[in-house]
């Protein structure tokens, strides 16, 4: 990691917990720290003698300020000595964060932020941010202060080779332990052999297993050479696969995963499986793209 850790500050207890989480993040790979609020006003509700470009037009300066200097102690309270940059950026929040992470190692942003004042996560401005961002993007939901080990969802496609190396650093980063889940059905295309429709085709349960074993194995592959301090739980498990990872998530400390696995549709950045952990998983959330690793 050479580039700062962005993370989006609104002034909300959830932005305020991913500060801490950022910091700490810095800490660790001895980076910098950027704090970034986005200030943006809708069109029709600029207030009077306000000049939407301009906060300070606005008379908002000073609760901006009061904003990031709070964000800043807790910060400076979470990892005292790594160094600070403090940015206000005119734009919608997304957009903001987006072009942010094109220079940053890591961007970080909590679960909600208010609904009215420089708002980071609305909707789907989560899901935006994790699938059109440069660098990985950390969503910091679920339980306050969670333990246990990484939990790596794995699909075996290529485009999840980053969530995968992204996964083993964080495991050795933190000194604990890799889980590494791949949940299959038999409704996977690999059971069957032919285009018919799945209830009309037979599949060989037991070939079947054997092959998704394969697939997390292959997903590995590497690795574990690579990070020889990493103990590595590998976990086969049938079931549908939102529901077994986020059932997964309430003993990790953070869920890794791809923006958009195997089974995805071209034009869709961001898979079914990754927006349903960035509402519902338990614990933190960190989505790679394939090439933002």
């Amino acid at each position: 990691m050479d580039g700062p850790v962005v993370v989006g500050v609104d002034g909300s207890p959830s932005s305020l917990a991913a500060v801490e989480v950022a910091a700490r993040e810095a800490g660790l790979h001895g980076v910098g720290l950027r704090l970034v609020h986005a200030f943006g006003w809708p069109a029709a509700h600029i207030p009077h003698g306000g000049r939407p470009w301009e906060p300070s037009g606005a008379g908002l300066r000073e609760l901006v300020d009061g904003t990031l200097a709070k964000a800043e102690r807790r910060a400076h309270e979470t990892a005292p000595g790594i160094e600070i940059m403090r940015e206000i950026v005119v734009g919608e929040p997304v957009t903001v964060l987006e072009i942010e992470s094109r220079t940053a190692s890591l961007a970080v942003v909590g679960s909600r932020g208010h609904s009215r004042f420089g708002a980071l996560l609305l909707g789907s401005t989560a899901g935006h941010l994790a699938a059109h961002a440069a660098c990985p993007v950390l969503v910091v939901r679920g339980r306050p202060d969670p333990a246990g080990p990484v939990l790596l969802a794995v699909d075996g496609s290529p485009a999840a080779r980053g969530a995968v190396e992204f996964a083993f650093a964080r495991a050795s980063l933190h000194g604990t332990d890799l889980v590494a889940l791949h949940a299959w059905s038999t409704r996977t295309e690999r059971a069957y052999d032919s285009p018919a429709d799945p209830p009309f085709v037979t599949y060989d349960e037991e070939r079947l297993r054997d092959e998704e074993e394969r697939v997390l194995a292959e997903a590995l592959g590497g690795l574990r050479d690579l990070y020889p301090d990493v103990a590595v739980d590998r976990r086969l498990a049938r079931g549908r696969v939102r529901h077994t990872l986020i059932e997964a998530s309430a003993t990790a400390r953070l869920v890794v995963v791809g923006a958009r696995g195997r089974g995805g549709f071209a034009g869709l950045l961001l898979g079914s499986v990754s927006q349903a952990l960035l509402h519902h998983a338990h614990c933190p959330v960190a989505v790679v793209r394939s090439g933002a690793e």
